[in-house]
């Protein structure tokens, strides 16, 4: 099929990749404006733009999806399908009515579970032992399309936001190829979602990402996780923001009993109080300075027993 790709980030440029390199013909793509980023706050454009301007693939860059010089060049392209996956913008159904198959979405989770911004976050936000991938065609509902495939993935117990991401880009990006080449083949038809059991995944704030050491470990170690490596998990030292790394719940029997934010240091780690037991801290940021192992942060502070981590 003659295809026009959407999408943005790094986590989508897997299945750009896999596209290219099928039988099918990635006519264009589109990504959302060059933007700032890093630490010189260059303008650059996306991961996926690149990807395509290095294969020679023509790239459409519309401030909104629903601008009529984008929709006029859509039409003239005339693509059998449009794969998504994460391209950030609303798709106006002036849009989604151009390709004969539709716009075909790579989701991060199984679907009708974590519809929204930010489903791998919150399947570590709350546990989930077991995550997925869904592709589904795009209606105007968010995330609530008929679904043509899934893949299942299971969590694990240190996982980060980043990491489970990164492993479903990777997969995701075969099982939006199977499914393109299912619509293709004419050999696949979507599945309506059933109504029971849709929850939502809303993206995740700097506010969500404070961690609450009145808090069980687990819901500390959770909320590292599910925030490392964006929005970026934080608590306050002496008044100034800290940003925390994942963290490792400590169930030793010989643990410290410590109250919650209480720091205890020792040679090797640096623990933290919680509601129930303690937390190894892994690296910290303090403001202003890099990343560092959590021993070398709290040599150089010296935390007396008046400082409490959240205060």
């Amino acid at each position: 099929m003659k295809l026009v790709f959407a999408g943005t980030p790094e986590v989508a440029v897997p299945s750009l990749r896999a596209l290219i390199d099928s039988d099918h013909e990635v006519a264009a793509v589109v990504t959302r404006p060059d933007a700032r980023s890093g630490r010189g706050r260059k303008v650059s454009a996306s991961p996926v733009a690149e990807l395509a301007e290095s294969e020679g693939i023509e790239v459409l860059k519309p401030a909104k999806a629903g601008d009529p010089g984008f929709l006029e060049r859509l039409r003239e392209i005339a693509p059998d399908c449009c794969p998504v996956v994460a391209y950030g913008a609303l798709l106006p159904q002036s849009a989604l009515d151009i390709p004969e198959h539709g716009w075909v979405n790579l989701h991060f989770s199984l679907l009708p579970a974590w519809r929204g911004a930010a489903p791998v976050q919150h399947a570590l936000l709350h546990g989930d032992d077991v995550t997925g991938a869904s592709t589904f065609r795009i209606v105007k509902e968010l995330d609530a399309g008929p679904v043509f495939g899934t893949l299942a993935e299971t969590v694990r117990p240190t996982d980060t936001s980043g990491e489970l991401l990164g492993r479903l880009a990777e997969s995701g990006a075969g099982l939006l190829l199977r499914t393109i080449d299912g619509i293709a083949s004419g050999e696949l038809s979507p599945v309506p979602q059933p109504e029971a059991d849709v929850s939502y995944a809303s993206k995740l704030t700097p506010l969500d990402a404070e961690l609450d050491f009145t808090t069980p470990a687990q819901r500390v170690d959770r909320v590292a996780r599910a925030c490392t490596p964006a929005p970026g998990a934080w608590t306050t030292f002496r008044g100034t923001r800290l940003k925390v790394g994942p963290v490792r719940p400590i169930t030793d029997a010989d643990r410290p009993e410590l109250e919650p934010g209480r720091l205890h240091v020792d040679k090797k780690r640096v623990l933290v109080g919680t509601s129930t037991h303690p937390v190894e801290l892994g690296t910290v940021q303090p403001q202003g300075k890099k990343a560092m192992a959590a021993v070398d942060w709290a040599r150089g502070t010296r935390p007396t027993e008046d400082d409490l981590l959240g205060r």
